[in-house]
């Protein structure tokens, strides 16, 4: 898309991630002589394959990409020393453009611990409902049927998954749901569909399905390859932006400024770690931030920045049996991935429409596995979940195919993954200035601070083994990247040349095996991709950043719309969480400029 510079619109997006589109396209189609205009750092999406293509997301992952920014955070004592890096979308659609497309959604109950008016959970399931269309199932009281965003089984079933559900049912002793993301139901062995068009086998984004569907509208205008570098304001009134080329989508160009102005309304949406940069350099936040940047303070928000989330998780690899079905060939690029390809583009079925994982359990500990915990988790277990069967403590999930950084020789694998839902840990994430005197980041994850938050991941790594090793396409650990056990131990992971039985008895485990397993979490815990809470929707007494219609604390004219203002951890996979705060915005911003919308 090229179009003439206009030097001023009605209303200005920073930031072209999942949430901007669904706001920017909600108002262009609700008013299309609305003059809207979306800067975006990345790069367009629009039918490029390595983003409508499903299996190819993990192409994302590699240190090359250039569609995710990688942000490295302040070494911790609890994770050994390590520096963790977090990953960040950097193309229109955010991270509905590069994600595992995993569709889960939070317990109702999620929204009502917010305790910010209008967001409760009564207010929010008919925008849930609105925004997606539910192909697996029919009549589903807390489903859409009509939304633009589809969500799927995938192209084709995966064995593995299914032997997944099997062995979680008969040996971990969990029901089986066919639904677990009705906003209550958990610890149940449940299907896990994907945001894939199940007619024509392509990722459901917000890009494609909320502004690229509107290119008719020379109003709608995504101008890529720029960053925002700060709001201009008159007085308190925000007016306009400054923003240069971006220098990731751009090297070389000569990052010289430019400005354009809005009449109505700016609205920061560049995400948990660009939305407070841009306040920040905007002159919003703590003393001693903008102090140490040279930054004149306009208006004192010590919350802006703070208050960082996200989810942790751990993954690790599997033998499985060279006759199962796995993404490995496809994801290895060999010559059967022209096949799918070809049956793809023939029925729109095929590998290619997968992102390899069909199964999950949202858990939640039993007596005897509480016990097995032990007392460290305790407190947080009657504090936060005994009483709320809603809640889950973690997924446990299967991917047919090697996940990870490493490179591994050509076989087939599985991948154990562990997701932590509600981990206690709070971080945070500021600029600074660099030793060479440019602009920098001061990011501190939090990742297992609080003692409370390894607990899970522990248990959770044993009974994962346990599950897989009972799977009938387990062909045993891939030993380099699972716990280093003592010579000699019961827990020494090698290859096996077939599955244990279901009624086997479980590894017993010494205190050495323990010490080494809360080793290599500390060495290996990652995030879970879901970044959040860094422009709180909070009081501005509780160093909240944004009140419950969205506007900045202190200025006029300004509102913060992505997963930053999101005050509270949330257990699901967070595209869920970034679309439903679009629709939501996209509402506040409509009832503010007086125009007319469809709930």
């Amino acid at each position: 898309m090229s179009y003439p510079f206009l030097s001023e619109f009605d209303i200005i997006f920073a930031g072209g991630g999942s949430t901007a589109c669904v706001v920017a396209g909600r108002l262009a189609a609700w008013d299309p002589s609305l003059r809207i205009l979306i800067l975006e750092g990345g790069q367009h999406t629009l039918n490029k394959a390595e983003h409508v293509q499903p299996y190819q997301y993990v192409t994302h992952q590699a240190p090359t990409s250039t569609t995710m920014s990688f942000n490295i955070g302040n070494p911790s004592p609890h994770l050994n020393g390590r520096a963790p890096i977090v990953h960040c979308a950097h193309c229109v659609g955010g991270g509905s453009s590069v994600n595992f497309m995993n569709y889960t959604r939070s317990p109702a109950s999620d929204f009502d611990d917010w305790g910010v008016d209008g967001w409760e959970s009564k207010n929010l399931i008919p925008l849930m409902k609105k925004l997606e269309t539910y192909e697996v199932q029919a009549d589903r009281p807390t489903h859409g049927y009509n939304g633009p965003i589809k969500v799927s089984t995938g192209g084709c079933k995966l064995a593995i998954s299914e032997d997944f559900i099997r062995v979680g049912t008969e040996y971990h002793k969990r029901p089986f749901s066919d639904d677990s993301n009705d906003l209550e139901t958990c610890n149940t062995y449940s299907p896990w569909f994907k945001y894939i068009d199940g007619t024509i086998g392509t990722r459901s984004d917000a890009a494609h399905h909320y502004v690229y569907n509107q290119a008719h509208n020379p109003n709608l205008q995504i101008w890529v390859g720029k960053r925002v570098k700060r709001v201009i304001f008159e007085d308190t009134r925000a007016v306009g932006v400054e923003f240069t080329d971006d220098p990731m989508s751009c090297p070389d160009a000569d990052l010289s400024s430019s400005t354009v102005r809005a009449s109505k309304l700016v609205v920061v949406s560049a995400g948990a770690f660009g939305s407070p940069a841009i306040l920040e350099r905007s002159g919003i936040g703590a003393e001693a931030i903008l102090k140490r940047c040279d930054i004149q303070q306009l208006v004192d928000l010590p919350g802006v920045g703070e208050n960082y989330r996200d989810h942790n998780i751990v993954v690790v690899p599997y033998f499985v049996a060279d006759e199962v079905i796995t993404m490995d060939r496809l994801w290895r690029g060999e010559n059967v991935l022209q096949e799918h390809l070809a049956r793809w583009k023939s029925n729109k079925k095929s590998l290619i429409a997968q992102n390899g994982s069909d199964a999950k359990i949202k858990w939640r500990p039993d007596d005897e596995e509480l016990k097995a915990m032990g007392s460290t988790f305790e407190p947080r277990w009657k504090e936060f979940f005994q009483d709320r069967p809603e809640k889950a403590v973690a997924i446990f999930s299967v991917f047919a195919g090697y996940l990870g950084p490493s490179s591994l020789p050509p076989r087939n694998y599985m991948t154990a993954e562990i997701t932590t839902l509600y981990p206690v840990c709070v971080g945070s994430v500021h600029i600074k200035l660099g030793e060479d005197g440019k602009e920098d980041i001061d990011f501190t994850t939090g990742y297992l601070d609080d003692p409370s938050d390894i607990v899970p991941l522990n248990f959770g790594y044993k009974k994962l083994r346990e599950i897989s090793r009972r799977m009938s396409s387990y062909r045993g650990e891939v030993a380099a990247l699972h716990p280093r056990f003592p010579e000699g131990s019961a827990a020494v992971c090698r290859e096996a040349t077939g599955p244990t039985g279901l009624n086997a008895p479980d590894i017993i485990y010494t205190a050495e095996d323990d010490e080494a397993i809360e080793r290599f979490h500390r060495d290996n815990t990652q995030t879970g991709w879901h970044s959040l809470g860094t422009c709180a929707m909070k009081s501005r007494a509780d160093k909240g950043v944004v009140d419950a219609r969205l506007n900045v604390y202190g200025v006029t004219n300004l509102k913060v719309a992505d997963l930053s203002i999101v005050p509270e951890i949330v257990g699901t996979n967070t595209y869920s969480t970034a679309l439903l705060v679009g629709e939501k915005a996209a509402m506040i911003i409509a009832e503010d400029l007086g125009i007319e919308y469809r709930p």
